[in-house]
Protein backbone atom coordinates (compact mmCIF):
# COMPACT_ATOMS: atom_id res chain seq x y z
CA UNK A 1 0.00 0.00 0.00
CA UNK A 2 1.02 3.49 -0.73
CA UNK A 3 0.10 4.59 2.64
CA UNK A 4 -0.79 2.20 5.59
CA UNK A 5 -4.07 4.08 7.01
CA UNK A 6 -6.74 2.80 4.38
CA UNK A 7 -9.01 6.26 5.29
CA UNK A 8 -6.10 8.39 3.96
CA UNK A 9 -5.41 5.73 1.25
CA UNK A 10 -9.49 6.24 0.00
CA UNK A 11 -8.53 10.03 0.70
CA UNK A 12 -5.79 10.25 -1.84
CA UNK A 13 -7.74 8.07 -4.33
CA UNK A 14 -10.92 10.40 -4.28
CA UNK A 15 -8.62 13.20 -4.06
CA UNK A 16 -6.86 12.32 -7.32
CA UNK A 17 -10.30 10.71 -9.22
CA UNK A 18 -11.76 14.20 -8.85
CA UNK A 19 -8.91 16.07 -9.99
CA UNK A 20 -8.94 13.97 -13.18
CA UNK A 21 -12.04 13.94 -13.61
CA UNK A 22 -11.68 18.38 -13.65
CA UNK A 23 -9.55 17.58 -16.66
CA UNK A 24 -11.49 15.02 -18.37
CA UNK A 25 -14.51 17.52 -17.83
CA UNK A 26 -12.60 20.42 -19.08
CA UNK A 27 -11.90 18.63 -22.74
CA UNK A 28 -15.63 18.35 -22.74
CA UNK A 29 -16.54 21.54 -22.26
CA UNK A 30 -14.09 23.01 -24.78
CA UNK A 31 -15.73 19.96 -27.60
CA UNK A 32 -19.07 21.51 -26.31
CA UNK A 33 -20.54 18.20 -25.32
CA UNK A 34 -24.02 18.58 -23.15
CA UNK A 35 -24.21 17.36 -19.85
CA UNK A 36 -23.86 14.10 -20.61
CA UNK A 37 -21.02 14.08 -22.44
CA UNK A 38 -19.19 16.21 -20.03
CA UNK A 39 -19.96 13.17 -17.31
CA UNK A 40 -18.77 10.62 -19.38
CA UNK A 41 -15.36 12.13 -19.71
CA UNK A 42 -14.72 13.49 -16.96
CA UNK A 43 -15.24 9.51 -15.75
CA UNK A 44 -13.40 8.01 -18.46
CA UNK A 45 -10.31 10.36 -17.49
CA UNK A 46 -10.71 9.68 -13.56
CA UNK A 47 -11.26 5.85 -13.95
CA UNK A 48 -10.50 4.74 -17.07
CA UNK A 49 -6.59 4.31 -15.92
CA UNK A 50 -7.69 1.85 -12.39
CA UNK A 51 -10.24 0.25 -14.47
CA UNK A 52 -7.37 -0.55 -17.10
CA UNK A 53 -5.50 -1.72 -13.94
CA UNK A 54 -7.90 -4.10 -12.63
CA UNK A 55 -8.43 -5.65 -16.08
CA UNK A 56 -5.26 -6.19 -16.60
CA UNK A 57 -4.41 -7.86 -12.91
CA UNK A 58 -7.89 -9.93 -13.51
CA UNK A 59 -9.36 -7.92 -10.48
CA UNK A 60 -13.12 -7.90 -11.55
CA UNK A 61 -14.89 -6.27 -11.52
CA UNK A 62 -12.85 -3.33 -11.07
CA UNK A 63 -12.74 -1.28 -8.07
CA UNK A 64 -13.55 2.41 -10.91
CA UNK A 65 -17.08 0.89 -11.47
CA UNK A 66 -17.81 -1.03 -8.34
CA UNK A 67 -16.65 1.74 -5.18
CA UNK A 68 -19.57 4.03 -5.19
CA UNK A 69 -16.82 6.83 -3.57
CA UNK A 70 -14.58 6.89 -6.46
CA UNK A 71 -17.92 6.71 -9.11
CA UNK A 72 -19.32 9.46 -7.23
CA UNK A 73 -15.96 11.77 -6.39
CA UNK A 74 -15.61 11.35 -10.68
CA UNK A 75 -19.51 12.47 -11.53
CA UNK A 76 -18.93 15.33 -8.79
CA UNK A 77 -15.85 15.99 -10.74
CA UNK A 78 -17.86 16.35 -14.09
CA UNK A 79 -20.50 18.60 -12.66
CA UNK A 80 -18.54 20.86 -10.93
CA UNK A 81 -16.98 21.57 -14.60
CA UNK A 82 -19.97 21.93 -16.34
CA UNK A 83 -21.43 24.11 -14.24
CA UNK A 84 -18.81 26.07 -12.70
CA UNK A 85 -16.26 25.73 -16.39
CA UNK A 86 -14.72 29.46 -16.11
CA UNK A 87 -14.17 29.10 -12.84
CA UNK A 88 -12.11 25.87 -13.45
CA UNK A 89 -10.45 26.75 -16.14
CA UNK A 90 -9.13 29.97 -14.14
CA UNK A 91 -7.49 27.87 -11.83
CA UNK A 92 -5.55 25.46 -14.52
CA UNK A 93 -2.17 26.37 -12.75
CA UNK A 94 -3.72 23.98 -9.65
CA UNK A 95 -5.26 21.54 -11.23
CA UNK A 96 -2.12 20.97 -13.85
CA UNK A 97 -0.22 20.82 -9.81
CA UNK A 98 -3.18 18.18 -8.92
CA UNK A 99 -2.89 16.27 -11.64
CA UNK A 100 1.06 15.80 -11.18
CA UNK A 101 0.36 14.55 -8.01
CA UNK A 102 -2.08 12.37 -8.75
CA UNK A 103 0.07 11.09 -11.72
CA UNK A 104 2.52 10.33 -9.07
CA UNK A 105 -0.47 8.47 -6.32
CA UNK A 106 -1.90 6.86 -9.47
CA UNK A 107 1.80 5.07 -11.02
CA UNK A 108 2.93 4.47 -7.83
CA UNK A 109 -0.27 2.56 -6.54
CA UNK A 110 -0.71 1.00 -9.88
CA UNK A 111 2.86 -0.35 -9.31
CA UNK A 112 2.26 -1.84 -5.85
CA UNK A 113 -0.92 -3.33 -6.85
CA UNK A 114 0.61 -5.59 -9.25
CA UNK A 115 3.07 -6.54 -7.39
CA UNK A 116 1.23 -7.69 -5.17
CA UNK A 117 -0.34 -10.35 -7.79
CA UNK A 118 1.50 -13.51 -7.53
CA UNK A 119 3.22 -14.07 -10.81
CA UNK A 120 3.55 -10.72 -12.36
CA UNK A 121 6.83 -10.31 -13.98
CA UNK A 122 8.98 -6.69 -13.37
CA UNK A 123 7.90 -5.50 -16.43
CA UNK A 124 4.36 -6.07 -16.86
CA UNK A 125 4.29 -4.57 -12.92
CA UNK A 126 5.87 -1.13 -14.44
CA UNK A 127 3.39 -1.10 -17.41
CA UNK A 128 0.35 -1.56 -15.12
CA UNK A 129 1.37 1.50 -13.08
CA UNK A 130 2.24 3.46 -16.26
CA UNK A 131 -1.16 2.32 -17.66
CA UNK A 132 -2.52 3.48 -14.25
CA UNK A 133 -1.46 6.85 -14.26
CA UNK A 134 -2.26 7.53 -18.18
CA UNK A 135 -5.20 5.06 -19.28
CA UNK A 136 -7.81 7.57 -18.38
CA UNK A 137 -5.85 10.59 -19.93
CA UNK A 138 -5.80 8.48 -22.89
CA UNK A 139 -9.32 7.38 -22.78
CA UNK A 140 -10.82 10.33 -22.40
CA UNK A 141 -8.79 11.85 -25.45
CA UNK A 142 -10.02 8.97 -28.01
CA UNK A 143 -13.74 9.60 -27.02
CA UNK A 144 -13.23 13.33 -27.41
CA UNK A 145 -11.59 12.59 -31.36
CA UNK A 146 -8.17 13.92 -30.66
CA UNK A 147 -4.76 12.77 -30.49
CA UNK A 148 -4.16 11.66 -27.03
CA UNK A 149 -2.15 14.42 -24.35
CA UNK A 150 0.42 11.60 -23.42
CA UNK A 151 1.83 11.63 -27.16
CA UNK A 152 1.98 15.24 -27.77
CA UNK A 153 2.00 17.01 -24.78
CA UNK A 154 4.73 17.63 -21.78
CA UNK A 155 6.41 14.25 -20.90
CA UNK A 156 4.20 13.17 -19.27
CA UNK A 157 4.35 8.64 -19.28
CA UNK A 158 7.94 9.50 -18.92
CA UNK A 159 7.97 10.63 -15.03
CA UNK A 160 5.13 7.96 -14.07
CA UNK A 161 7.39 5.66 -15.91
CA UNK A 162 10.27 5.97 -13.76
CA UNK A 163 8.28 5.66 -10.55
CA UNK A 164 7.04 2.66 -11.42
CA UNK A 165 10.23 1.53 -12.33
CA UNK A 166 11.78 2.91 -8.93
CA UNK A 167 8.82 0.22 -7.18
CA UNK A 168 9.19 -2.46 -8.56
CA UNK A 169 13.21 -2.02 -8.79
CA UNK A 170 12.96 -1.60 -4.86
CA UNK A 171 10.53 -4.30 -4.83
CA UNK A 172 13.23 -6.79 -6.95
CA UNK A 173 15.62 -5.83 -4.57
CA UNK A 174 13.72 -6.11 -1.18
CA UNK A 175 13.83 -2.74 -0.21
CA UNK A 176 10.42 -1.77 -0.86
CA UNK A 177 10.03 0.45 2.68
CA UNK A 178 7.84 2.80 3.96
CA UNK A 179 9.62 5.88 2.42
CA UNK A 180 10.30 4.27 -1.18
CA UNK A 181 6.51 4.51 -2.03
CA UNK A 182 6.27 8.19 -0.90
CA UNK A 183 10.11 9.14 -2.80
CA UNK A 184 8.56 7.42 -6.37
CA UNK A 185 5.10 9.96 -5.96
CA UNK A 186 7.46 12.54 -5.24
CA UNK A 187 9.82 12.29 -8.36
CA UNK A 188 6.96 11.71 -10.39
CA UNK A 189 4.91 14.88 -9.71
CA UNK A 190 9.05 16.74 -9.21
CA UNK A 191 9.45 15.50 -12.73
CA UNK A 192 6.15 16.36 -14.41
CA UNK A 193 5.80 19.87 -13.00
CA UNK A 194 9.47 20.54 -14.42
CA UNK A 195 8.17 19.42 -17.45
CA UNK A 196 4.66 21.63 -17.46
CA UNK A 197 6.87 24.70 -16.35
CA UNK A 198 10.01 24.20 -19.22
CA UNK A 199 7.63 22.98 -21.59
CA UNK A 200 9.83 19.97 -22.04
CA UNK A 201 8.59 17.24 -24.35
CA UNK A 202 10.08 13.78 -25.51
CA UNK A 203 12.05 13.98 -28.81
CA UNK A 204 10.23 14.34 -31.90
CA UNK A 205 10.67 13.34 -35.39
CA UNK A 206 13.07 16.33 -37.53
CA UNK A 207 11.39 17.87 -39.66
CA UNK A 208 13.17 18.35 -43.07
CA UNK A 209 13.74 21.74 -44.86
CA UNK A 210 11.26 22.60 -47.78
CA UNK A 211 11.83 21.19 -51.16
CA UNK A 212 12.72 22.16 -53.96
CA UNK A 213 11.46 21.06 -57.48
CA UNK A 214 12.64 21.29 -61.16
CA UNK A 215 16.47 22.19 -62.36
CA UNK A 216 16.05 25.52 -62.33
CA UNK A 217 15.91 26.97 -59.02
CA UNK A 218 12.17 27.65 -59.18
CA UNK A 219 11.01 27.11 -55.62
CA UNK A 220 8.00 24.79 -54.68
CA UNK A 221 4.67 26.39 -53.90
Amino acid sequence: MLIQSSSAQLALDVVGVFVFALSGGLVAVKKRLDLFGVLVLACAAALGGGILRDVLLGDVPPVGISDWRLLTAAALGGLVTFAFHPAVERITRLVRILDAAGLGAFAVAGSLKAISVPGVPAVAAVIVGVVTAVGGGVVRDVLAGTVPEVLRRELYAVPATLGSVLVVAADRLGGLGGLVPWGAALLVFSVRLVAVHLDLNAPTQLRSGPHRQGTHGHRAL
